[in-house]
């Protein structure tokens, strides 16, 4: 039986990196703006029902953490209110929701990776829009899992491996944070174990161990420099001049929005209830630097 998903968030990492990735007997129905609008509360449940899903994958998300600050009603319309929305028409449908949630609910101020039962407390707008939406999809439906990811990179819009690659082309040396530590995180490890848990949901309805909160990053830890570091070697390796990364600390890079120092996500109940283990870090890093440079010689092809 084909196992048919409905997910949010057209062009957002996690969305393309499903529609690539789509496994045998499963079919995903990607909903975009108009039809569904998390900022027009109105349009979410038409939209779903229509999509008739056995699983239900709220993905969309407003994610300009340091714009969130200059407009944190919006930024809690999107991750808050439309998350809870979202969750209530799936109970309506009776269907099971997946809410991709974020470490940002955490203040990182642990000295260990986070683990799902920690105390939260946000330091930004966009935290606390994004643990508003894990409250409200708890609220809401117990049929849920929220799955928080940290540090999520892919071939796919903006985010930290692209940017790094453009600043390098550029420049000889890059400055990049480096006393802020966390676990980069593939968007395609991230759809993969999307996809696991959203059958074990429909496969297992009664059961409530499935349901609930549940951390899921790449294996292993680094820095922000730590990070630039292998982008640009594995860059090196296909061809481009060596990059200097020059380790700052956060004092020296400031940002509207406070960042976490510690991302780092404990993943063992994940690994344990669902039976879903994401790859360590830097091969899914080099493969997604090897793929960009791929494409970006490619476009340069007469």
């Amino acid at each position: 039986m084909t196992l048919r998903i409905a997910v949010t968030g057209w062009t957002g990492q996690i969305v393309c990196a499903m529609l690539e990735r789509v496994p045998v007997g499963v079919e995903v129905v990607a909903i975009r703006r108009p039809e569904l609008d998390l900022a027009v509360p109105r349009t979410i449940a038409p939209a779903l029902r229509a999509a008739r899903a056995d699983v239900i994958v709220n993905a969309a998300a407003y994610t300009a953490v340091d714009q969130a600050e200059s407009e944190p009603d919006l930024a809690m319309r999107v991750n808050g209110e439309a998350a809870g929305e979202a969750a209530r028409a799936a109970a309506r449908l009776g269907v099971p929701v997946i809410q991709i949630s974020t470490d940002y609910v955490f203040d990182g101020a642990l000295d260990r990776p986070y683990r799902e039962d920690d105390a939260v407390g946000p330091v930004s707008a966009y935290g606390a829009s994004k643990l508003a939406g894990e409250r409200a999809v708890a609220a809401a439906t117990p049929d849920h899992a929220i799955l928080r990811t940290a540090w999520v990179y892919s071939p796919f819009g903006k985010n930290f491996v692209r940017t790094m690659l453009r600043l390098g082309e550029a420049r000889e040396e890059v400055g990049v944070v480096a006393d802020q530590i966390g676990c980069p995180t593939s968007a395609f490890d991230i759809a993969d174990a999307i996809f696991a848990v959203a059958r074990n949901l429909r496969q297992r309805p009664g059961d409530p161990s499935l349901r609930g909160v549940f951390h899921m990053v790449g294996r292993g830890e680094t820095s922000w420099a730590g990070f630039a570091e292998a982008i640009f070697a594995e860059a090196e390796q296909h061809g481009r001049k060596p990059v200097r990364v020059r380790r700052i600390g956060t004092a020296d890079y400031p940002t509207p929005a406070r960042r976490p120092a510690n991302s780092r996500l404990e993943c063992t109940k994940l690994a344990a209830v669902h039976g879903v283990n994401l790859p360590e870090w830097h091969e899914a890093a080099r493969s997604c630097v090897a793929r960009l440079l791929a494409e970006e010689g490619g476009r340069q092809a007469p």
